[in-house]
């Protein structure tokens, strides 16, 4: 059901009419400037599609579930992804 990444490739170059091997490099380019840009805590937006931001969590007391002993989970980040307008109405269909 899922697609993967030289799949996406293969379709991106088919609909693009280039090379794979040139949307490999743009691919590898976009994900560069995702990872750059969100862990400098930057949002990164494409208006109507995507949109990727850092988040920050709070330290916590969990439990691990093997033993049942409390532990405290040390503050960290996440990454939220959120669902543009146009990738809304898409998936509506």
């Amino acid at each position: 059901m899922g697609m993967n990444r030289s799949e996406l490739v293969s379709e991106i170059a088919g609909k693009a009419r280039t090379s794979a091997t040139a949307v490999n490099s743009v691919l590898d380019a976009l994900f560069e400037v995702f990872q750059s840009s969100v862990a400098a805590g930057e949002k990164i937006t494409i208006p109507g599609w995507l949109g990727v931001e850092r988040t920050d969590r709070a330290a916590r007391t969990g439990r691990n579930p093997g033993t049942g002993e409390v532990i405290q989970i040390a503050a960290g980040h996440g990454v939220k992804l959120t669902a543009g307008s146009k990738l809304k109405a898409a998936v509506a269909k």
